[in-house]
C-alpha cells in the first residue's frame, strides 16, 4: 500500500511537467503579442508590425509618442515565451 501511495504521488508530481512541455511557436507569439498590443488603450490602433524569430520579438512601424513606443515593448515582453524585444518603432506625430 505504501509503495502504491508513493508511486501515485510521484506520478501526480510529473503531470505538470508534461502539461508544460507544449512548445510555443513563433506564430503563436506573433498572435499573442498582436492581441496584447491591440487590447491596450494607449497602443491599440497603431500600425505595428511584429516579427518573431525563436522567441525574439521585433516591433516595427510608427507610433505617435515615446510613451506608446515604450509601452509597446513592455507589453510584448510580458507575453509568455518572449525571450527579448527589439523596439524599432519610430515616433511620428502624424
Amino acid at each position: 500500500m505504501r509503495i502504491l501511495c508513493v508511486a501515485l504521488v510521484f506520478l501526480l508530481a510529473l503531470v505538470p511537467l508534461f502539461a508544460q512541455s507544449k512548445k510555443v511557436t513563433d506564430d503563436m507569439l506573433v498572435d499573442q503579442v498582436r492581441v496584447r498590443l491591440g487590447e491596450d488603450p494607449d497602443v491599440g490602433g497603431q500600425q505595428i508590425d511584429i516579427d518573431v524569430h525563436q522567441g525574439a520579438v521585433t516591433l516595427k512601424g510608427k507610433v505617435r509618442t515615446d510613451k506608446q513606443k515604450i509601452k509597446a515593448a513592455q507589453l510584448a515582453k510580458k507575453v509568455k515565451g518572449v525571450t527579448s524585444v527589439v523596439n524599432q518603432l519610430v515616433i511620428s506625430p502624424d
